[in-house]
């Protein structure tokens, strides 16, 4: 049997190695563009979901509290799945593992489907003896964090849904029904109002350059892809998202959310607080909430409480983060209140997302109305001109 995959590592000579050692016969390696390792992770992880994951994590964890070897439970589980390449992965995981290679290890090297907060909880897990209980607690993490998803983008579906459609209803009148009217409008020996020569000049270029209504708004992306690759421009765009009125609210309870969900994760595994805000701040994408992140974590090494480093930087976590970690460092239940943190910035976002439609619903049926107001009085004036100048005319005649 053939095996084509990827391997990362120092050279080509540790790669080399590192396959072999895997029990597999190297016929020929070579070494990947950047370009090309892109391209191939965002390939091998295609069809390879969330939920394939936690499934995963869930069946493993239930054999191994039933007292099934790991080995056995990998060659189940990869033997039950129905998709091809998780399968290829698990069956690679267990091939490590069979190997010598500890679970976390061999997890590790498939990092583009396994995030690294789920490679240290099962690192924890092999230290402590308590593996099973780490991957019930991913199991747990993982499906917060797809609930967190969910919440985002039940915020964001309605807005982009009526953005769509506002501008797809109006391209179709000013590409398909409108050229077909400013012919029998042209024929008309009326003077056309001037709405309905700015709806025809409208028309006419859209007609004419429809590809420069698709070329913009990929532009616009492509620009705003190349700014975020700028750590300055990034920072002022991520501090941008925490000011604008609305979107500030949905940016800040997923961020929180996170976070405290995150930090409850990390500490009920057994890992320290530093060791905690190491791995938040890797996985943060927020660049204030980054900063932010490593100035409490250099605080706390200095001797500082969590809230105390928290407090310095008040517009970013507001009282009840602050207050409830105070408690719950004066109580030791710090897991217990980050766990309510994290349900209540959740069940917050989840009322964001509806508010947000409710809100956004009127201001789209006015605008939609304005838009298609706008275009019937375009359509209507230069018909009601030209019936006045037939009666005024008939009357004429008639006189």
């Amino acid at each position: 049997e053939i095996v084509k995959g990827s391997i990362e590592d120092v050279d080509l000579d540790v790669a080399y190695s590192n396959v072999s050692q895997l029990g597999l016969h190297v016929l020929s390696i070579r070494k990947s563009t950047r370009l090309t390792k892109l391209f191939l992770n965002k390939v091998n992880a295609w069809g390879i979901r969330p939920r394939d994951v936690i499934g995963f994590a869930n069946d493993l964890a239930v054999m191994l509290k039933a007292g099934l070897p790991l080995l056995s439970s990998l060659a189940d589980i990869a033997d039950s799945i129905e998709n091809k390449r998780f399968k290829e992965r698990i069956a690679d995981i267990r091939r490590a593992v069979e190997l010598g290679s500890s679970l976390s290890s061999a997890i590790s090297h498939h990092h583009d489907i396994f995030p690294d907060i789920f490679v240290q909880l099962v690192a924890i897990g092999e230290e402590t003896g308590q593996l099973e209980k780490s991957l019930s607690d991913i199991v747990m993490h993982l499906q917060r964090m797809e609930d967190l998803k969910a919440a985002i983008k039940r915020a964001l579906l309605y807005p982009t849904f009526a953005i769509v459609t506002t501008t797809g209803a109006l391209l179709f009148w000013l590409i398909y029904v409108l050229p077909k009217i400013a012919s029998l409008f042209k024929s008309m020996s009326v003077r056309l109002p001037l709405i309905t020569q700015l709806l025809i000049a409208a028309s006419d270029y859209s007609v004419k350059y429809w590809y420069v209504l698709l070329a913009v708004p990929a532009a616009l992306i492509i620009i705003y892809k190349l700014m975020t690759k700028s750590e300055l421009t990034r920072y002022y765009i991520d501090n941008a998202k925490l000011r604008l009125p609305i979107v500030k609210l949905v940016v800040y309870n997923k961020i929180l959310a996170l976070l405290t969900e995150q930090l409850r994760i990390l500490l009920s595994a057994g890992l320290t607080i530093d060791k905690s805000f190491d791995i938040m701040i890797k996985l943060m994408d927020n660049l204030v909430f980054k900063k932010a992140l490593t100035e409490v974590k250099a605080d706390i090494l200095l001797g500082s409480r969590i809230y105390e480093s928290m407090k310095k930087h008040g517009e970013l976590f507001p009282n009840l983060v602050t207050r409830l970690i105070h408690i719950g460092e004066e109580a030791g239940n710090l897991t217990e209140q980050l766990d309510y943190m994290s349900k209540e910035f959740l069940k917050r976002l989840n009322d964001v997302s509806q508010k947000m439609e409710k809100l956004i619903e009127p201001i789209v049926v006015v605008l939609l109305g304005g838009v298609f107001l706008v275009i019937i009085a375009g359509l209507m004036l230069p018909i009601y001109a030209r019936v006045s100048y037939d009666c005024r005319k008939s009357l004429f005649l008639l006189y």
